[in-house]
């Protein structure tokens, strides 16, 4: 078995990796790295993690439950719920508050991947 010690990255497929980069820069607020792959996809690093988008056909596919929380997801912690909230609704985003009575939400980038914002004590 092995030592799990921290998450390295995670890798989600896209239809289109315009949309995908538009979603994940400017509305997730995400900073790109750059990769030494040619396959298409996007790197992105949070931290010592890392989010990679690789363009895929799966993405056209999705089979997919009405609660979003029970979806496939990526969870990032954030510190202020209610303005993301707000940010949210100001461009026009939907997402689904966290059915747990957790502080927090569901969003889905343009594919229906699942990110979930969770907020946190500071």
């Amino acid at each position: 078995m092995a030592n799990i010690l921290y998450p390295l990255h995670v890798a989600i497929q896209v239809s289109s990796l315009e949309k995908a980069e538009a979603f994940y820069s400017h509305i997730v607020g995400l900073k790109k790295v750059n990769r030494q792959l040619t396959f298409p996809g996007t790197w992105y690093q949070i931290g010592e993690f890392q989010l990679h988008l690789i363009v895929s056909d799966w993405a056209t596919n999705p089979n997919r439950e009405a609660k979003w929380g029970r979806h496939p997801h990526i969870t990032f912690a954030i510190d202020d719920l209610d303005q993301v909230k707000l940010d949210l609704t100001k461009q026009q985003v939907p997402f689904q508050m966290s059915s747990s009575g957790r502080a927090a939400l569901f969003v889905k980038d343009p594919d229906g991947n699942t990110i979930e914002l969770l907020q946190v004590k500071s």
